[in-house]
């Protein structure tokens, strides 16, 4: 179900008992089942009790020292009481674990979950007791070959429950999903639907918005099915006008009360559109991490550091790269008006030729939907980073994806970044024959760190085989480690400050002649760590592309990339 904070949730995080589990033996042990020695010849070679504890929601990297690279198996375990209702029903909700899940109530397996950014739950309506109740959560980070994201990534991969837990109690019937938006091209059609879970299935339904005298009624149909759609003159959400309206959303069983805004989002030739008016993308990327320690993003003030300081270089855009982040981060940036690119995993050298693969990655995709679909500062899915023309079934694949992804939600642009261009001579060729399946052309380009340039930046020439579509700059910068300014500084090989810099300044050089663009994302807005960067002076398992230190000072490239946002008309 969506919206857990309007239901009625009883939270399970805090601290929680563990086993951790290089060898993976508790399989073997039968951990879960918690025997305990009845003889003086019994014992078992297992214990929550007596063992470490670790905080949920929190990565568990960041908790232990002996954790902090380990990938691999840790049993979870959470008593908590429980007086059971009859007549209700209880389902066990995770916004998120990375990266398999096995979950156990009571000793009994109830469910299993793989994909550590999306959230899922399980229904346990009848298997709880009265009084005390055990939940043990398996939880395994180990890179998978055939996972989403596969063995190799640039970022840290932070295991362990790093979202919320809930026991959430409904009634017999309930709204177990909705969708409410504007309709695609429309001012003040709002249109929509909403989905009943029961054995009541045909249920009078009711959506209202108070504050626009609006009371839409209507009847589910034998499929716990209700369509939505009904005329209002609505104030749209924008980035200088971040309005949101309160919803409430009623069955005969059951209320949610959402916070929804609404506005359309379009490409039209080479521009896009917020309601109707030309847009220009001022963006930037950000990772799930904490600002200022080494963990995960987990908490309101960690998001509110991050999107303040997107704020302030003059972004109306996040790129949360490259899984979805926590929805309170998405709800945040919605509140302050900041338009969301979300995105799931499928990056690089994902194994697409793997049967089990291209449903996975279906899944997760769906699971970002179903949970951000009503929030309208999310603009565009993303559905891969980087992915090479070469891997076998790739394009099948994600032309599949792309297809999917517009049957479920036509009112959103839908993307993917591609790195497979060529650059000869000073000039770009954007050839991907995927860019025909989205709606805008999406690059990651490193001129001055990865790339060499050719010749001078306002030089560049485009060869760009969808000529009819905006482009966005996904990703471009380079590395330098705050408060350097080592000689030379006009090599890449310093690692400076000043180095950065003067990328910086060569690509607005370039973005003045580059055709088509109507956004950038500079690459990236904190230092982050990355176990596979390796530099010991330089880097130390920290990605330095950031415009600001993982100190929170910000380097020279920030002023550059800050002074051309606010100079933008746009």
């Amino acid at each position: 179900m969506i919206n857990t904070g309007s239901r009625n949730c009883t939270s399970l995080n805090g601290s929680w008992n563990v086993i951790i589990d290089p060898a993976d033996g508790g399989n073997y042990r039968q951990v879960w089942k918690e025997k305990k020695a009845l003889s003086k010849t019994e014992f078992y070679e297992y214990s929550f009790e007596g063992g470490p504890e670790l905080k949920v929601p929190v990565d568990f990297n960041s908790q232990l020292p002996e954790l902090t690279y380990y990938e691999g198996t840790i049993w979870y375990k959470k008593s908590f009481q429980f007086q059971a209702d009859k007549k209700k029903r209880q389902f066990i909700h995770f916004g998120a674990v990375n990266y398999l899940a096995d979950i156990y109530l009571n000793s009994q397996l109830i469910g299993r979950h793989e994909g550590g950014f999306t959230p899922f739950q399980i229904e346990i309506t009848g298997s709880l007791k009265e009084g005390m109740n055990s939940l043990i959560v398996k939880v395994n980070n180990k890179r998978q070959k055939d996972g989403i994201p596969g063995l190799g990534y640039d970022w840290f991969n932070y295991g362990g429950i790093t979202r919320d837990v809930n026991l959430i109690e409904t009634g017999e019937s309930y709204i177990e999903d909705y969708f409410i938006q504007l309709k695609k091209n429309s001012a003040d059609q709002i249109y929509g639907w909403l989905k009943i879970n029961g054995s009541k299935l045909k249920q009078s339904i009711c959506v209202s918005i108070p504050e626009l005298g609006i009371k839409y009624k209507s009847t589910s149909d034998e499929n716990g099915l209700a369509k939505i759609e009904f005329t209002a003159a609505i104030s749209p959400w924008s980035p200088d006008n971040p309005k949101l309206y309160k919803v409430l959303i009623e069955a005969e069983q059951d209320t949610i009360i959402e916070e929804i805004g609404f506005r359309t989002i379009e490409a039209r030739g080479t521009k896009i559109y917020l309601n109707g008016n030309v847009i220009f993308l001022k963006g930037v990327n950000i990772h799930e991490e904490a600002p200022l320690r080494s963990s995960k993003a987990v908490s309101d003030s960690d998001f509110r550091v991050l999107l303040n300081w997107a704020k302030e270089l003059g972004c109306n855009l996040v790129r949360l790269a490259h899984y979805p982040h926590n929805e309170k981060m998405v709800r945040m940036a919605e509140k302050m008006g900041i338009m969301v690119w979300d995105e799931i995993p499928v990056y690089q050298n994902i194994e697409f030729s793997s049967a089990a693969v291209p449903a996975k990655i279906s899944l997760m995709m769906r699971e970002m939907i179903k949970r951000d679909k009503n929030r309208c500062a999310v603009i565009t899915w993303s559905l891969s980073n980087e992915t090479s023309p070469g891997l076998e079934g790739r394009n099948q694949c994600l032309i599949a994806l792309a297809k999917e992804c517009r049957m479920i939600d036509s009112t959103r642009l839908i993307n993917s970044v591609f790195c497979s261009q060529g650059y000869n001579n000073n000039t770009f060729n954007l050839w991907d024959p995927l860019y025909e399946y989205f709606d805008v052309v999406s690059l990651n380009e490193y001129l001055g760190w990865y790339v060499p340039w050719q010749g001078p930046a306002n030089e560049v020439k485009w060869k760009i085989n969808f000529p009819d579509k905006p482009l966005i700059i996904s990703e471009f910068g380079g590395e330098a480690l705050f408060g350097n300014n080592s000689e030379p500084r006009d090599a890449a090989s310093s690692w400076s400050e000043d180095y950065q810099e003067q990328i910086y300044k060569d690509q607005i050089e370039m973005f003045h002649t580059t055709p088509n663009l109507a956004g950038l994302c500079p690459w990236i807005l904190v230092d982050f760590r990355s176990p596979v960067r390796m530099h010991p002076i330089y880097q130390a398992g920290w990605n330095r592309k950031g415009l600001i230190s993982s100190t929170g000072k910000k380097k020279k490239a920030w002023y550059v990339m800050q002074k051309y946002y606010r100079d933008m008309k746009l």
